[in-house]
């Protein structure tokens, strides 16, 4: 007869168990990664604002407005002539896309889906911070004195709730496999 463990017991094998274990995992791998060696080295942070600001003034153009790009490191919006928003590298999204991958990666689910998900999430949490850069240039040519907040909370909060309904549709429609698609088909007498 071999010991069991009481039913309220953790076991290795529980899905939830074993999402934290993960979860916590990742993130502590990129936590140290990141911080001994991405932060440090500097240049997928530099690429990556770069890239933003150069993706969002050509959003402003593309609606028409006299939008320039100037700085280095901290690039800087122009909106009309005036400056509007620098982009510093804690606003380039590097976190947000490690922290969605984590959890699509930790979450259970075929690996087949994840494939696709994880690189369709993050062109849409990039599209969202492109939005959320042109938004805030508006935002500081015809408003000014409120752009601070809605940097620090309205833009933020629209970003998150982005992640979190990609999240919530891969907790509970992207990691499952269809039952229509899993269904065999059979002919009917």
């Amino acid at each position: 007869m071999s010991p069991t463990l009481p039913p309220s017991a953790p076991q290795a094998s529980s899905p939830l168990l074993r999402f934290a274990i993960l979860a916590g995992g990742l993130y502590l791998l990129w936590f140290l990664g990141y911080e001994h060696y991405l932060a440090a080295d500097g240049r997928l942070d530099a690429v990556l604002t770069r890239n933003l600001a150069v993706v969002s003034t050509a959003g402003l153009r593309l609606l028409g407005y006299n939008a320039t790009l100037s700085g280095g490191d901290q690039p800087l919006i122009s909106l009309i002539g005036r400056p509007v928003v620098f982009i510093r590298n804690p606003c380039n999204g590097l976190v947000l896309y490690a922290l969605f991958s984590g959890f699509i990666v930790a979450f259970p689910g075929p690996i087949r889906r994840k494939l696709w998900f994880i690189p369709l999430g993050l062109f849409l949490i990039y599209s969202l911070n492109v939005l959320r850069v042109i938004g805030l240039s508006f935002n500081s040519y015809y408003d000014y004195q409120s752009t601070d907040f809605n940097h620090h909370y309205t833009f933020t909060a629209i970003v998150y709730a982005g992640i979190f309904a990609l999240w919530m549709w891969w907790a509970t429609r992207g990691a499952t496999a269809s039952r229509s698609a899993s269904a065999k088909p059979y002919a009917a007498a």
